[in-house]
Order: C-alpha cells, then sequence, then structure tokens
C-alpha cells in the first residue's frame, strides 16, 4: 500500500506534499526528476520495487516540489528560485524531524540534492547522484527551447509525448505499451501544459557547477555510458565514489536497474554512521560599505555621525533578520553578513539599499556565493575575499555579484546587467560581474 500524503508549509506559505515510508537508522530522501505525482508513482512496479528496497534500509522521505503533482502550483510567468526549492525541502524535513539524510537525486533531482549538500552539509550523510543532467553543468542554452516551446505545450500529456521521453530517456522500455501509458498519465498529473513548460525552463536554467566543488559529503555518482548523463559531474564532487554502467538508458527504472540500485544500498551503508562535522560550506555572502562616510562624519560630528551610524545599522540587522541573513562581522559602517541562498541575498540588499537611502546614505554592495570554511561563528576562505574585493570595486548605489551568483538565480526574474570583467586585488583571475538592475 502507498503511504498516506501529506502537507508540510513552507515559510512563505506554500503547501509541499510529501510522503513517508520504511524504518531504519538513516533518512533517505529521494528526489525524482522534473515531472512527479508521489501517489501515482506507486503504480510503476519497477520504480515502487526501488521504493520499497529503500524502505528496507532506511525512513525514505519524498515530496512533490511546488508547481508538481499534488504541492501547491505557482504562476507560469514566475518561476521559482532554487532556494524557493531548497525551502520545500527543508520544510519537509523538519515537518518529519529528520535531521540528516543521504540526498539521493535522480537526473535533475541531482541538482537540487547536490544544492542541499553543500549548503547544508550538517544535514547531509551523503549524496547520490544518478545520471546527472547537461543543464546541472549550465551545458544546455536555454533559449534553445524557444522553438520548440509550442511544439512541447501541445504534445504534453499524450502518448505520442510519452513515446518520445521514453525513446530518448528509457530505450529498453519502448515496447512496454503499459509503461508508456504510465509515462502518459504521470505528465497530466504533474500539472498543465503551461506549467510544464515553465518546469522545463527551470531545468535547463539550473546550472550547479559553480557549487558542486563545495560538496565535500561523501558522494556516489552512477549513469550509464551511452545515457546522455554527464559524467563531469563527478570529477568536480571532491569525494565523490564513480559507478558508469553499460546501458543506453538514461531513466533508473529502464535497463538493469538492480545493479545500480545494489551500489547505492552498499553506499548507504557506508555513510549512514558519519558525523557530519564539515567545517565547510555554501554561502552566499554579502559586503556593504558606506559611501564617502569620512567626509559624512566631519561634517556631521562624532555624536551626530554616532547617531546616523546606529540608525544604519538597525536598518541593515532589521533586513537581514527579514531575509534569513546572519551577521558575521561589523567594521566601523560596514557590513559582512552570510546566506543560505543567492536569491535571498540579492532581496536583502535591495531592501537594505533602500532603508538605508532614507537615511540620505549610499551604499556599495558586493555579494558572491561559494565554499566558506566556518570557524566559530565566523565565515573564511577565498569566497569571501571574492565578495569583499566585489564589495570594493562597487560603484556607489550599486549591487554588484559575481557570475555564480547570477547562474544560480537564472529564472528568478532578477534582472541583471553587464558590468565587465574585473581584476580583483588578490585573486589570480578576473571575475565578470554583473549589476542588479531590478528584484
Amino acid at each position: 500500500m502507498a503511504p498516506e500524503t501529506r502537507y508540510a508549509r513552507t515559510t512563505d506559505g506554500t503547501h509541499v506534499a510529501y510522503q513517508v515510508h520504511g524504518d531504519g537508522p538513516v533518512d533517505l530522501l529521494v528526489m525524482r526528476a522534473w515531472v512527479s505525482n508521489l501517489e501515482h508513482e506507486w503504480e510503476e512496479p519497477v520504480l515502487a520495487g526501488i521504493f520499497r528496497r529503500l524502505g528496507s534500509l532506511g525512513r525514505v522521505i519524498r515530496l512533490d516540489r511546488r508547481g508538481t503533482g499534488l504541492s501547491d502550483h505557482f504562476d507560469p510567468a514566475v518561476l521559482p528560485t532554487l532556494e524557493d526549492r531548497i525551502d520545500d525541502v527543508r520544510a519537509v524535513l523538519d515537518a518529519v524531524g529528520s535531521e540528516r539524510v543521504v540526498a539521493i537525486g535522480l537526473a535533475h533531482g541531482g541538482a537540487l540534492c547536490s544544492f542541499f549538500a553543500a549548503a547544508h552539509p550538517e544535514r547531509t550523510a551523503g549524496l547520490v547522484l544518478w545520471a546527472p543532467t547537461p543543464s546541472m553543468l549550465g551545458l544546455v542554452d536555454p533559449s534553445a527551447f524557444d522553438a520548440e516551446r509550442d511544439a512541447f505545450r501541445r504534445g504534453w500529456g499524450t502518448l505520442e509525448s510519452a513515446r518520445d521521453t521514453v525513446a530518448v530517456a528509457g530505450p529498453s522500455r519502448l515496447d512496454d505499451k503499459a509503461f508508456i501509458e504510465w509515462v502518459r498519465d504521470e505528465e497530466r498529473l504533474m500539472g498543465t501544459a503551461d506549467e510544464a513548460v515553465a518546469q522545463w525552463e527551470l531545468v535547463l536554467r539550473t546550472n550547479v557547477a559553480d557549487i558542486l566543488p563545495s560538496v565535500h559529503v561523501p558522494a556516489m555518482v552512477a549513469w550509464r555510458s551511452g545515457s546522455r548523463a554527464r559524467r563531469e559531474t563527478a570529477g568536480m564532487l571532491p569525494n565523490a565514489t564513480i559507478l558508469e554502467l553499460p546501458g543506453n538508458d538514461h531513466m533508473l527504472i529502464a535497463g538493469d536497474w538492480r545493479t545500480p540500485l545494489l551500489a547505492m544500498e552498499e553506499f548507504i551503508e557506508s555513510v549512514r554512521d558519519t558525523d557530519g562535522e564539515l567545517d565547510r560550506v555554501l554561502a552566499t555572502v554579502f559586503f556593504s560599505d558606506v559611501v564617502g562616510s569620512t567626509e559624512r562624519a566631519a561634517a556631521l560630528g562624532d555624536r551626530a555621525w554616532r547617531t546616523l551610524v546606529d540608525a544604519h545599522h538597525a536598518a541593515v540587522r532589521r533586513e537581514l533578520a527579514r531575509f534569513r541573513g546572519r551577521e558575521v562581522d561589523t567594521a566601523g559602517d560596514g557590513f559582512f553578513a552570510a546566506f543560505d541562498g543567492p536569491a535571498r541575498a540579492i532581496r536583502a540588499a535591495h531592501a537594505i539599499r533602500k532603508a538605508v537611502g532614507s537615511l540620505d546614505l549610499q551604499l556599495r554592495i558586493g555579494l558572491h556565493a561559494g565554499e566558506c570554511e566556518r570557524v566559530g561563528a565566523g565565515l573564511r576562505g577565498v569566497a569571501v575575499h571574492i565578495g569583499a574585493r566585489i564589495g570594493g570595486v562597487a560603484e556607489p548605489g550599486e549591487i554588484l555579484v559575481s557570475s555564480t551568483v547570477r547562474d544560480l538565480v537564472a529564472g528568478s526574474g532578477i534582472g541583471f546587467a553587464d558590468a565587465g570583467r574585473h581584476s580583483l586585488k588578490g585573486v589570480p583571475e578576473p571575475w565578470q560581474l554583473y549589476r542588479i538592475t531590478s528584484v
């Protein structure tokens, strides 16, 4: 019998459907590709068998991400950010009382699991990626989909569309009529054609290549040699075990699924008791500095300047709290803060600039996302250095971000303008920077 579907509520009010089954000493977070419907998944015999096998190892936690299946859907014109989707995961894990998981990402699900493992290593015992997709590494041009959008929309939820999907992703099951019908029904149950177009564009825009080196938890990457999976992913993960299998199927549930599942089971057994005490984490670092502070202080005098600085600090701290930022350090009139997601950091920066502007102050703000070393309550490392240097080259009133930040929020609706390549002091290679134009 399929487990009961329950709902978790995220901080922005989104209701996320989830199911839990199995029992054991480890929690397993299973994230399928971009199409999902929790209840319909149990109707596919191979997939249901895999779920039951995993349930014999531990507690299996599955969810429909926002916009899919049984979860709340969104306006197709406004795509959720990467951290919105990670918030879905965190809300479910909190709802079921899960402190640490082995994250298993199938195809595009691997992008979300990788980001979660990098940003929340204390909650990740291990990472399994099955057949990581080209878009994860930015190897797909999203604009190439423009010419296919109408045909994609018209064909969605038809037998023809399902057959095309199986021909590309699971050719060994192309003669399995029941499977093709199940794929068709899964498309229909995931969402409307317009929602499917939005979800597919979200897939094409999700590039996590820059954050993979920040994933230090034990990882296993597996794929079939003739599939469209990208083996480059494995080389970007510092602690990855690699498994390349024969065959042309991209889908785990097509072809020989027992061999990769056995390897996953062995990996899960090997990492379930790791302590998770990693001192490195993916973070978006924020640096701000008041423009012309020395001249302003001299003009106002010490007491008036101190009053103004106190008002500035209060405004910055208020917005940091609103966007879940963490103050790391303050020096004079400058702030160093960290966020668990780049879109949230950008929106916080925009709000801070506006709030401080009401005090007749201008800020330079720089943002960068990368691996940081945790030292007590502080952060240090190359990513911190780059973030500080980006803030230093920003113009008065400007929010500058690195190309890494821009890539991680692709599809969010945040506007960018090319700010050119900059040589940052102490950084070997020039960095492409972007100016925030709209939020």
